[in-house]
């Protein structure tokens, strides 16, 4: 009894202290801690439920398919292609099969308006969110009185009012759009200014992309979420439902391959951007830290800048791409952002090696970085560009740098440098509502807690090994000038990851990813085929490399992967993007040749 006389004595000078301090402060620990006791007696599951039917009653009646249609359509394997296009009207279906260059050239013309093009893409993607639920947050209303805006400009003016002028765009819900929520997918988040009630920002803040993008004539339509989230559940794949979308930002991916908009931004510190393009049959960007600003855009880990979350880009061929960074550089958005570097968009005539009479560039070829294994269909995809750079005589130089597994020690092994502090900021986020940790992030709470941070001297040392690394690798790239006869190669063709998509709790970590990102270098996804199950089998001849290896392959089987997308990503240097996209465009044409020749 005395045992429980003191503690509920405890639990009564707690109450007493909160309420004085909240007098005091109303920012401090405690308050917070009643804050979060408060909004936890609203169950997590009925705040979810009501913000997706808050997404849904955004949806034009006339857009809403029928149930029959629904449950069609959630219980076939693929919905990408005609499935997804049948369901739509004519206008709709030929306006959203344009990519951003032609969808420009129209409105340019008179031949569309900005409401004709802005329309058919919210009504896809309202298709594509009922079938896979795919957006967090929805703005097709604002959207279509934002292109009238602009048609009455074009009227006015007789011209367009950017280069990007009327194109939709969706983007992952990490970026702050005034009049939305911006969630992360946390439930705690929805309605507050990330996890904060009472600051006057909710809804209220506009991440210096959006700027750029109103600036430009772009038209944000909707957000979409991370691959596994408690506001929406899992992110399947359109190509094959059997796989992931990849993450983090495989929400965006699935609404790209599903062409609910015209292109579309993730953001990536590990791949998230260049996986879920890569099984998906998107083109994507991953470019150099600085050179897209994330200002005012919510993120995990803030205070981490040894190797920070950069902004990608994913869309529908390279040509789109160039288009996109091109006008954003345009935008200077370092006059606004300090992080922003202020290098504008550089000539093609300088950065773009194709130029140069009678040079052909050299390539690094990297097939199996001697960790993982690639499976079959990726393997084959690596194979077909490798003949059809040949056929244009172009040099591949094997990429025999044997330290890839470091990438992963520095990036990933505890989370050093991404995450070294623990992801404290993480479990606040997820104990705001109480809501579970969804599978992806339980290692990252081991007993159901953050890691202690790893110690100062400690990170700093795995800091050093990174710049040791980067070091070790430049000079690697420069030595294949012996091997050239020439320059230096130009660029690295390897897969993104070893896997032809994911199946669900099934990821290992991957060094053809996780590299990219410690080097700070800039790569391009290109798709290239798709998974056969009859030619794509693992060679009775295969040998592991190691247990992880052997795990990895074993995940693969061929009739379950039937279908999903098989892509390379080709690496460029440090801030490199233009000759890297011009470069990227080379390998596409020769791959449509060979294609021609070949039939593959």
């Amino acid at each position: 009894m005395a045992a429980k006389s003191v503690f509920h004595f405890l639990i009564a000078v707690v109450i007493l202290v909160s309420a004085f301090l909240t007098l005091v402060d109303g920012t401090s620990d405690m308050w917070k801690l009643s804050e979060i006791f408060s909004r936890r007696q609203a169950s997590w599951q009925l705040i979810a439920s009501e913000k997706r039917q808050a997404d849904l009653a955004k949806i034009p009646p006339e857009w809403i398919l029928e149930p029959q249609l629904l449950e069609d359509g959630r219980t076939r394997l693929s919905i990408v292609g005609d499935y997804i296009e049948n369901l739509l009207d004519d206008k709709a279906r030929y306006i959203t099969e344009m990519d951003v260059p032609e969808l420009v050239a129209r409105m340019k013309d008179g031949l569309l308006t900005a409401v004709d093009v802005v329309t058919a893409f919210c009504k896809r993607a309202a298709y594509a969110h009922q079938l896979s639920n795919l957006l967090l947050e929805i703005r097709f209303d604002e959207a279509i009185k934002r292109a009238q805006e602009l048609d009455a400009y074009f009227e006015k003016h007789k011209r367009l009012l950017g280069p990007l002028h009327g194109i939709p765009v969706t983007l992952k819900d990490q970026f702050h759009i005034k009049g939305l929520d911006t969630t992360m997918g946390f439930i705690g988040w929805i309605g507050t200014f990330e996890g904060e009630k009472g600051t006057g920002k909710e809804r209220n803040v506009e991440s210096e992309l959006i700027r750029e993008l109103n600036i430009l004539g772009a038209i944000p339509i909707g957000k979409a979420p991370e691959t596994n989230n408690n506001i929406l559940g899992y992110a399947f794949n359109p190509y094959n439902r059997n796989l992931s979308t990849g993450g983090s930002s495989g929400g965006e991916g699935a609404m790209q391959a599903l062409r609910g908009s015209a292109f579309g931004f993730g953001t990536d510190i590990g791949g998230s951007v260049s996986m879920p393009a890569s099984f998906q049959g998107l083109f994507s960007i991953k470019p150099s830290a600085g050179r897209i600003s994330f200002k005012d855009t919510a993120n995990t880990g803030e205070g981490q800048e040894v190797m920070p979350t950069v902004v990608g880009i994913m869309g529908h061929s390279v040509d789109a791409l160039q288009m996109i960074i091109k006008s954003l550089l345009s935008s200077e958005p370092w006059l606004h952002d300090p992080y922003a570097l202020p290098i504008p968009w550089r000539s093609e005539k300088e950065y773009n090696p194709r130029n140069e009479l009678g040079y052909k560039p050299a390539f690094g070829y990297l097939a199996n970085d001697g960790v993982l294994t690639p499976h079959p269909p990726v393997s084959r995809a690596m194979e077909i560009v490798k003949e059809a750079l040949a056929n244009k005589g172009h040099q591949l130089i094997e990429w025999d740098w044997p330290h890839h597994r470091d990438t992963l020690e520095i990036h990933m092994h505890q989370s050093l440098i991404a995450r070294g502090d623990g992801c404290p900021d993480v479990y606040d986020a997820v104990q705001l509502s109480g809501e579970p940790f969804v599978p992806e992030i339980t290692n990252l709470f081991p007993n159901g807690k953050p890691r202690a941070p790893l110690p100062l001297p400690e990170y700093q040392q795995v800091i050093s090994r990174m710049k040791v690394y980067r070091q070790r690798y430049l000079d690697y790239w420069t030595s294949t000038a012996e091997r050239t006869g020439d320059r230096p190669v130009e660029a690295v063709i390897s897969p993104v990851t070893p896997y032809a998509g994911v199946l669900p709790g099934k990821f290992y970590p991957s060094t053809y990813s996780s590299s990219v990102n410690v080097l700070d270098y800039a790569s391009v996804v290109i798709p290239v085929t798709f998974a056969n199950k009859d030619i794509d089998v693992v060679s009775p001849n295969f040998k592991a490399l190691s247990d992880e290896d052997g795990l990895n392959m074993n995940e693969y089987d061929p009739e379950i992967y039937h279908g999903a997308p098989a892509a390379v990503q080709l690496v460029g240097r440090r801030l490199d993007e233009e000759r890297l996209l011009s470069l990227a465009q080379l390998v596409v044409e020769a791959l449509t040749d060979y294609r021609a020749e070949f039939g593959e």
